[in-house]
């Protein structure tokens, strides 16, 4: 029964996020310590944009937009930079390892307790 039970708990925790719009972080500064947070659409990703020598914007992008020509076109004052896009909740902060480690932890804390 306590098996069966953590299973279930796991596996309702995994799915929770399914179908669901994603939240960004949504801001534009030098620092990388952004806390402003917004709801995306369904088909959005997270971006982090990184200007040479400059500022990082971090905002909700349509997935099919991540590419660099694209990104150029949008961001016409921005010369060079670097990017990222990413699809599950705040992945686009400045460290995303941590939310990672919390995960992986939670699911080997779920399994541990399931076998014992």
């Amino acid at each position: 029964m306590k098996r069966t039970l953590g299973i279930c708990l796991f596996i309702c925790c995994t799915l929770a996020g399914l179908g669901s719009a994603i939240r960004c972080y949504s801001c534009k500064d030098y620092t990388a310590s952004c806390s402003k947070q917004r709801d995306c659409s369904y088909d959005d990703a997270c971006l982090t944009l990184t200007e040479r020598g400059g500022q990082t914007y971090r905002q909700c992008l349509k997935y099919s937009d991540c590419e660099y020509s694209r990104l150029g076109q949008m961001f016409p004052q921005v010369s060079s930079f670097t990017f990222k896009c990413c699809n599950s909740d705040l992945c686009n902060s400045a460290s995303s390892s941590t939310s990672s480690l919390i995960g992986l932890l939670a699911s080997l804390a779920v399994i541990w307790w399931c076998m014992h």
